[in-house]
């Protein structure tokens, strides 16, 4: 038999489980724009019924509700869309930190425009063109001199821009791994805060929703596979493991990160990018810029010499050396030089002349900077202080009349100074690969490289950006705060309870007239 406070006990449990919606409800509400928060529901259920079965039950029939228990505050989320969200997530981070070193090495090479590499170089050949039409002018050697120094200027500003780019992308290498270690000894300490808590029978939800979005902040940072044991969660970067239970992985810094990507463990995330930004894309037009300095003035380059020039004394073209008077071509000769500077070397200045009476021949025109000497790179090339302190020794001519110790330079002759300008047009052979194509072919098939990686990166940046907010989209579908839906669930748990509270005044009178009233007549 029921007892006669039955249904004031059942109004009791009905008021305690409304209510418990009720701050439920406005614990979502509040959180409506809080990051990586899930929304909660409590999971109602009638609780267990007046007569259970057994001999010594009761006759009545039926069996009388006693009302309804809440058993649980549970969060609304579905590890499937985590886990998609979190390896669309690391694609995003990779794609992105490569896109934007793509764009600034485009903004380093300024291709096209007209203060670019490919601007310096038609300047500098045309100077030579000039000279060609005055070769005793100090003029026109002084603006071949200042764009020779434009040119190596350039370069070298290049390479600082792309050293610095790389000296940033390690940096920024570390800055991520002190901001994933900070992330996983949260992961490790959140693990142990859980376990305690769900451990006394609760749902840690707000604990549990700090830790998810920990794992997704990580997963834009590197790659991550999550697996929820009785310690927590164990989290992997490929085969490592970045926090087991407990215990978080200690020591995460660029070495650590970049021993990772040489595994193969790191296979995503900003810190993918940069590494493959750095070693791959800055390192590549790095050493492209390199190849193209040193082969404009070390790279073999084919010349017709005409019938008439005279080769400076001692010079070996093609195996055979020139001397006294075989020095002077009785016809066109083809020769192989190395770069702008052997060809330079083939020329005379208006210099004085050597101790044997020979004219004075021209020197390497481009050189390394500071005295180590060494291969010319992007970064070291610079004009023969030589020429730099004197625009006179830029050898113009090729001809020279009489021998030693008289012989003097054919004034007015510019056939070095022509041979120069047409090197825009002639093909050299990289020094490093071998291929063989003008000089500026070479830079813009740098460019050309340089803009179709770009593109791709946009593209897979933008392809990546759409899924992250397609399953994002889902995602908050099923987990994220409805205000709407809110304000309805508010409104039928507020008249649940409304009606519980009726429910038990009304019984209250009903005991009242049963406690105070009956029996009392006669009396």
């Amino acid at each position: 038999m029921p007892s006669t406070f039955h249904s004031i006990e059942t109004a009791k449990r009905s008021l305690f489980t409304q209510t418990a919606a009720l701050n439920t409800t406005g614990h979502n509400i509040a959180n409506a724009n809080t990051e990586g928060y899930t929304r909660q529901t409590v999971k109602m259920r009638a609780s267990i019924p007046m007569e259970a079965y057994g001999i010594n039950r009761s006759n009545v029939p039926g069996q009388l509700g006693t009302g309804v228990e809440f058993d649980a505050i549970e969060r609304i989320r579905e590890k499937f869309l985590d886990s998609q969200y979190r390896g669309e997530n690391t694609e995003l981070g990779s794609w992105t930190i490569r896109s934007n070193t793509l764009d600034k090495l485009q903004q380093i090479m300024n291709e096209p425009s007209d203060t670019g590499i490919r601007k310096v170089l038609d300047n500098f050949y045309k100077s030579w063109s000039d000279l060609s039409k005055d070769p005793e002018s100090v003029t026109a050697r002084t603006i071949v001199k200042e764009n020779a120094l434009a040119l190596t200027d350039a370069m070298n500003h290049m390479s600082k821009q792309l050293s610095n780019l790389s000296a940033d992308l390690t940096s920024n290498v570390e800055a991520k791994s002190s901001e994933l270690q900070s992330y996983v000894n949260s992961i490790a300490d959140l693990n142990q805060s859980i376990t305690k808590i769900e451990g006394l029978g609760d749902n840690a939800n707000d604990l549990r929703d700090q830790r998810d979005l920990i794992v997704d902040k990580i997963s834009k940072i590197v790659n991550v596979t999550v697996t929820d044991t009785d310690q927590g969660y164990n989290v992997n970067m490929g085969g490592q493991a970045l926090v087991a239970g407990f215990t978080p992985t200690t020591g995460i810094n660029g070495a650590y990160l970049q021993a990772a990507f040489g595994s193969n463990d790191l296979q995503g995330g900003e810190v993918h990018g940069m590494i493959i930004s750095r070693d791959q894309f800055v390192a590549d037009y790095t050493a492209q810029m390199d190849n193209l300095a040193n082969t404009l003035a070390n790279g073999n380059v084919s010349v017709t010499l005409p019938k008439g020039s005279v080769l400076p004394e001692g010079t070996v073209l093609n195996g055979v050396t020139y001397t006294g008077t075989t020095r002077t071509l009785q016809s066109d000769l083809t020769v192989t030089v190395k770069g702008l500077n052997g060809l330079h070397q083939l020329g005379y200045t208006q210099e004085s002349k050597d101790v044997n009476g020979n004219m004075v021949a021209g020197k390497p025109f481009f050189v390394t900077s500071g005295t180590g000497g060494g291969t010319i790179t992007a970064g070291n090339i610079t004009l023969n202080t030589v020429i730099v302190d004197n625009p006179n020794a830029i050898a113009a001519s090729l001809r020279v009349t009489g021998t030693a110790p008289t012989e003097e330079l054919v004034k007015g002759n510019n056939t070095l100074a022509s041979l120069m300008a047409n090197l825009k047009l002639n093909n050299f052979t990289s020094v490093s690969t071998g291929n063989t194509a003008t000089i500026d072919s070479f830079f813009s098939s740098m460019v050309g490289q340089l803009g179709i990686e770009a593109q791709e990166a946009t593209r897979q940046t933008q392809n990546a950006t759409a899924l992250v907010s397609q399953v994002e989209t889902m995602r908050q579908s099923v987990s994220g705060v409805s205000l709407d839906e809110e304000m309805s669930n508010m409104i039928k748990f507020q008249h649940a309870y409304s009606a519980a509270a009726r429910f038990m005044t009304t019984f209250d009178q009903l005991l009242d007239k049963l406690i105070n009233s009956t029996g009392v007549v006669g009396r």
